[in-house]
């Protein structure tokens, strides 16, 4: 009876440091962190621009970020798209394809734009814009898909960014600025 007593406290014990040891691993290393993206270019590829007697033409962009994944789980996502909005108004759309990151690695995610000049013509600044030179966008992007924590634990998450895109229209050049946050 008495070997009983230790072998039972010994597992209670034990049983209490390992589920001790998961939950400070759960609330510090396994917290999940939002990934850092790092716009690698966004390129101008091609500007083709009538401003009278009606707006028409389009702006083809290039989007490459890099996504540093600094969690311990890997993220799987699904096809989604990213809107492109000028002054508030949706101006273009663009596809991305279902991929996955890595855990504790860095993934490229490349993607075309075409913004249509018909739906930048619609605001009343727009050719102010041009003539000063610089025309400022914004684009969303949400990611849906699941995370995989040495494939033991599995759960849904979503990515969101948002970034600020600036065009430079005489050189031809485009910056973009950008804010992430994670949701499991």
């Amino acid at each position: 009876m008495g070997k009983w007593k230790i072998c039972c406290a010994v597992t209670a014990v034990l049983f209490i440091i390992v589920v001790v040891v998961l939950v400070t691993l759960c609330f510090t290393l396994f917290k999940p962190k939002d990934p850092k993206i790092t716009p690698q270019s966004v390129t101008l590829e091609s500007i083709h621009l009538v401003v009278f007697p009606v707006v028409k033409g389009n702006v083809s962009l290039g989007l490459e970020v890099t996504v540093d994944n600094p969690n311990y789980g890997g993220f799987k996502y699904r096809n989604s798209t990213a809107y492109i909005f000028y002054r508030g108004n949706l101006v273009a759309e663009a596809p991305i394809e279902n991929d996955s990151i890595s855990a504790r690695a860095k993934h490229n995610i490349s993607t075309k734009v075409i913004i249509f000049a018909e739906k930048l013509g619609t605001d009343g600044n727009f050719v102010i814009d041009i003539l000063s030179g610089i025309l400022n966008f914004t684009s969303s992007t949400i990611l849906h898909g699941k995370v995989n924590v040495f494939n033991i634990l599995k759960l849904k998450a979503s990515s969101s960014s948002s970034c600020n895109i600036s065009v430079l229209v005489q050189n031809q050049t485009a910056y973009s600025v950008c804010k992430i946050k994670t949701r499991l």
